[in-house]
């Protein structure tokens, strides 16, 4: 099989690279043990996409989507992600890190008299923006500046986002409509709800530790849908059903852009929203490929981060347009599909039908299931986003590190994504280039 260039200096080449299908990222699908490959792949495949069902049911949730809307959105995102992106070993799909930035976003154009299709169909325009810039930035070769964020910020990014889906989903699993009746003393905590959640949360990380090859959000989730509806069905459980009725297995639908009515406000959302997405996009994309690469002992191609632009940009283009939202690499999902034995495309292929087969026999199933289920799956979720071994990292590389890190985390959380982040980068820039300049005349 021949194997394009790694990276093209000129645009057209790029371009010409960029639709290339057989390219280097097959290059381990080899004449004498295809059939060896295909077959990991698609264990690899399968194993991820019975995982991915329930978080992406979650992360739906939690941006204030449906949840059939997640499960389209990973296995469209996966399809085209694979089909025009730089990684061998990627897999895309809903992420944690875009739960603010589009529960945001839903939440301020889906109400005040406006529907939640007007909202989609506002989130299918930038999205659409976002993911044109994206293009536009891997045709000019900037992907390789995203390796350029520091590290510190990202860290710190991180442990906030991963403070804020703690922090928004512990109303299911407490059983309460909002937190501010709780702590208000109008209602009190459903402590089977409580039992519930907890219990999907404990219940996964043991299996998971025991083994990846264990399906654990799955088993809890079957788990707790089964006590649920037997022993405690009437006590006061609030199931997926009961917020959004049946769920639907005709997943394709197309939803077209929206745009309201242009004031001043609408049109700093539209940059806010491009901006966060295009940011995510970007770095979690390239930090994802690169970590696949590391996880997967990859010693031939590595990851070309300008068609992983391109790649991202066509996957915010395409998925919200059919029942979806902005997706992009999912580290947890990319590192299990690695040890389970992914090592072409294929895998993602495997894991987007596979997905689409089970939940369209399992639609009349996945209603059921306790809010206060997913909330556990979405606190796990955030458990796992805060690694201490990065944190020390950062905590030991020095106190303007450290500091960057701790300021990101606080900030994203207390004001929002985009400002938090924006104003950690240019307060890590402007500082290391006073520092830099004042070092060298004193050097001088």
């Amino acid at each position: 099989m021949s194997t394009p260039p790694l990276a093209p200096e000129t645009i057209a080449g790029r371009i010409r690279l960029f639709f290339t299908f057989a390219d280097s990222r097959w290059e381990d699908l080899e004449r004498g043990s295809w059939v060896q490959t295909v077959y990991r792949d698609f264990s690899a495949g399968l194993i991820v996409a019975m995982t991915a069902i329930p978080m992406a049911m979650g992360f739906a949730i939690a941006m204030g989507m449906r949840p059939e809307h997640g499960i389209i959105a990973g296995a469209l995102a996966c399809a085209v992600g694979r089909t025009f992106g730089g990684s061998k070993y990627q897999v895309y799909g809903p992420t944690a890190a875009f739960i603010p930035v589009i529960a945001a976003l839903i939440s301020k154009y889906g109400g005040g008299g406006a529907t939640f299709d007007q909202a989609h169909g506002f989130l299918v325009l930038v999205s659409g923006i976002a993911g044109l810039v994206l293009m536009i930035f891997g045709m000019l070769g900037m992907g390789k500046h995203a390796r350029h964020v520091p590290n510190s910020i990202i860290v710190g990014f991180t442990v906030g986002i991963a403070v804020t889906i703690g922090f928004t989903n512990l109303k299911d699993i407490l059983g309460v409509k909002s937190l501010g009746a709780l702590f208000s003393g109008s209602v009190g905590v459903n402590g089977f709800s409580l039992a519930v959640g907890f219990g999907t949360l404990i219940l996964t990380k043991m299996l998971l530790r025991i083994s990846i090859f264990i399906p654990g959000p799955v088993i809890s989730i079957v788990a707790s849908t089964v006590v649920a509806s037997t022993v405690w069905k009437d006590r006061g459980l609030l199931l997926v059903r009961d917020l959004y009725g049946s769920i639907p297995n005709n997943f394709f639908k197309v939803t077209m852009p929206f745009l309201p009515p242009l004031t001043a406000g609408v049109l700093w959302d539209i940059f806010y929203f491009v901006g966060a997405i295009v940011f995510v996009s970007g770095v979690e994309s390239v930090l994802c490929s690169s970590m696949a690469d590391k996880l997967a002992e990859n010693r031939r191609t590595p990851f070309n981060p300008d068609k992983e632009f391109f790649g991202q940009g066509l996957v915010q283009v395409v998925t919200p347009l059919i029942q979806g939202f902005p997706c992009t690499g999912a580290l947890a999902r990319t590192a299990t599909s690695i040890k389970a034995g992914a090592k072409t495309p294929l895998a993602g292929y495997f894991k987007a039908i596979l997905k689409l087969t089970m939940a369209y026999y399992l639609a009349d199933y996945l209603e059921l299931i306790p809010m206060a289920c997913i909330g556990g799956i979405l606190v796990w979720v955030s458990t796992n986003m805060i690694k201490a071994h990065e944190i020390r990292e950062i905590w030991h590389s020095g106190k303007f590190e450290a500091a960057m890190m701790v300021y990101t985390a606080v900030m994203v959380p207390m004001t929002d994504f985009l400002t938090g982040v924006l104003s950690a980068l240019i307060i890590y820039f402007v500082c290391k280039r006073v520092f830099l300049r004042s070092s060298g005349e004193t050097q001088a």
